[in-house]
Formats: C-alpha cells, structure tokens, sequence
C-alpha cells in the first residue's frame, strides 16, 4: 500500500525514481553511488515528481537520466547547460538537474558552463569529476593531473589541468561546493543544499573510474587517511580537521597554513568559515592547486561560496511583463522585418 500525505499526494521513496532500465556502468564505478543518493534525495525536496527533470550530455555520467523515473533528456556532447536552459526560462516552476562531467562540461561544452554560471538561470548542476574521459576509453580529460600517462598522452599530458571550482568561481556562480561519491551523507546533505538554492547551483563531486582512473581520490576516501587529508567545511565553524579534530587551518596573511592545536593555537586562533565570503572563498578553492609553493594542505570539502542575486529566468519574465504592460502584445512580423527599409529601384 502507498502512503498518502496530508495533502493526498502519495509519499515518495527512492525505488519510486528507480527505472525498470538496466544500470550499464561498469561494476563498482562510483556513479552508482551517486546515482543511490539522488534517488534518496529526491522524495524529501517537496517537488512532484511530474516537476522534476534531468538533462545530461555525453559521457558515462550522461546514462543518468535512463535511469531517474521523472522527465529527462540525454542531449547533446557539452550541450545539457544550453538546453536546461532553454527549458527552465519556459518552465521555471520545474527542478531541472544537469548531469555532466569534466569531459561534457570543460572541453566541448565549457564555452556553455561559464555561461549558464554567469546568467544564474535556476539550475543544479552536478559535475561528476573523475579526471579521465571514461566512456571513450581512457584519454585524459580537463581535469587529468600533469604528466598523466594515458592512451591519448603516451609520454605524460603537457597541459595544465582545470580546477572546476576555480572556473565556476571565475564565472561568478552563485553555489559552489564539492563531494565525493564515498561519502554517502555528505553527497545527501550538499545535493539538498544544491537543491535549495536559488540559481545556478555548481557541485563537483569526485567520482572515481575503477577501469580508467582508479584510485584518483583514494586518499581522501580510504579509512586510513581520509581524516587527515580532507577538510570539511561549515558555515561559521573554524576549519578543524584530523582524526582527533587536532589540527586547523589558519591564514598567514593570505596564505593558509596547517596549525596543530595546543598551548600556542588555540580554536580561537583558526580560519572561521563564512560561505559568503567571495575573497576567502578563492583562497579555499584554491588550496591545493601548488603544493610546493603552499605546502601539503587537506582537500575541502562542502559549500565553498553561496550569494544571492537574480536569476535569468525572473528577469526574462519581468522584461516581457513590462514590455506587454507598456507596449502591448508583441508582432513578431514586424520585429523579424526591423525598422530599416531598402526602396528597390
């Protein structure tokens, strides 16, 4: 029997967004992960299912929509952003999600993801980021370390790796966070937090390839050092990391530093975090792009930076109430011939 709310609408569980398709990733890849928890999610963001819609592009992370029993789209290499896009600004009461990864989104599709950052259309996107491309068989990606050795850089990568956040930070997004696919309540908790803001919502989560790329996040997720390399972030609580919660983050000007706590650092003396902090944010985001020149810092994890400002989609319908309210319904006719004319003699 299904339970039946006080409104009468029925009481969701996550086998409700569980397709009857077949799940064809490779065993153990991390986006089955990731896939469980937006299933768990999803019944607890008070959206109808009817209202829900995933978007995805090319990529292994693109099978997404396959598999989520709400409307979905498996559209175009690097292209999802443009199409959510297109959709949300003529149905913006729906909860669209874009499924990309660091292939879809920063090759071919990055001229669209800086984009839809800087327009803040209402959209939560989620990057899976496994820093290989995946489905055409191991090339490195955008987000491939230096001298990574793969089929298409036999002798190591010579480019310079994107750091994601770094780029939706430089678009002016207006959510950025990161998660990982081993981390099963955090990736709960940030993708609610996704969900509930207003605008363009930007989440990378590690995800990790066991046939292309295993073991790229392994540090951060093994039981053995996850406590000591990873940083978890919240909001107006002092950076505290370690098994014990012994050791923080302090800044020395604008250089963050590992402080051990004790008789001379207190958790008084430690960075506060305050996710509306646009200048600290950069620092944070930043943290482990050199470790030579910064030393060995744990990787943060949780919102970054949230502001709030305008969306696209609210702006587009107040210009074309205001339009209609002074100048009446619109011709298009006569906006596609213009105001020039050309006499023909």
């Amino acid at each position: 029997m299904t339970s039946v709310a006080t409104n009468g609408a029925p009481v969701l569980t996550a086998k409700d967004f569980a397709t009857d398709q077949e799940v064809r990733w490779c065993p153990g890849c991390g986006d089955y992960s990731i896939l469980a928890q937006v299933q768990k999610v999803m019944p607890t963001i008070g959206v109808p299912r009817e209202n829900i819609v995933f978007i995805s592009g090319i990529g292994c992370s693109s099978r997404f929509p396959y598999y989520m029993n709400t409307y979905g789209m498996h559209s175009i290499h690097g292209r999802a952003t443009a199409i959510a896009s297109g959709l949300k600004a003529t149905r913006p009461e729906l909860s669209i999600w874009v499924i990309t990864g660091d292939g879809d989104s920063l090759s071919i599709g990055g001229n669209h993801i800086i984009h839809v950052l800087r327009r803040n259309f209402d959209l939560n996107i989620l990057l899976f980021n496994n820093q290989i491309y995946g489905l055409t068989k191991g090339q490195y990606s955008p987000t491939s370390e230096a001298k990574k050795v793969t089929k298409s850089t036999p002798f190591g990568s010579i480019d310079h790796p994107f750091n994601p956040l770094a780029l939706a930070m430089g678009a002016d997004a207006s959510f950025i966070a990161r998660t990982m696919d081993r981390d099963p309540k955090h990736l709960q908790e940030m993708l609610t937090r996704s969900h509930q803001h207003k605008g363009s919502s930007f989440l990378e989560i590690y995800q990790n390839c066991n046939i292309f790329n295993d073991g790229a996040f392994e540090v951060f997720t093994d039981k053995s050092s996850k406590a000591d390399e990873t940083l978890f972030l919240e909001n107006g609580k002092p950076l505290l990391f370690g098994a014990a919660k012994n050791k923080g983050i302090r800044l020395d000007g604008y250089k963050p530093v590992v402080a051990e706590l004790g008789a001379d650092v207190s958790v008084d003396d430690l960075w506060i975090h305050d996710e509306s902090d646009f200048y600290k944010a950069q620092i944070l985001i930043r943290m482990f792009d050199d470790p030579q020149l910064q030393g060995h810092l744990p990787r943060p994890f949780g919102v970054f930076y949230e502001t709030s400002r305008p969306c696209y989609e609210d702006i587009l319908q107040m210009q074309v109430d205001d339009a209609i309210a002074t100048k009446g319904a619109g011709n298009l006719d006569k906006l596609l011939r213009g105001k020039e004319v050309w006499e023909i003699v």
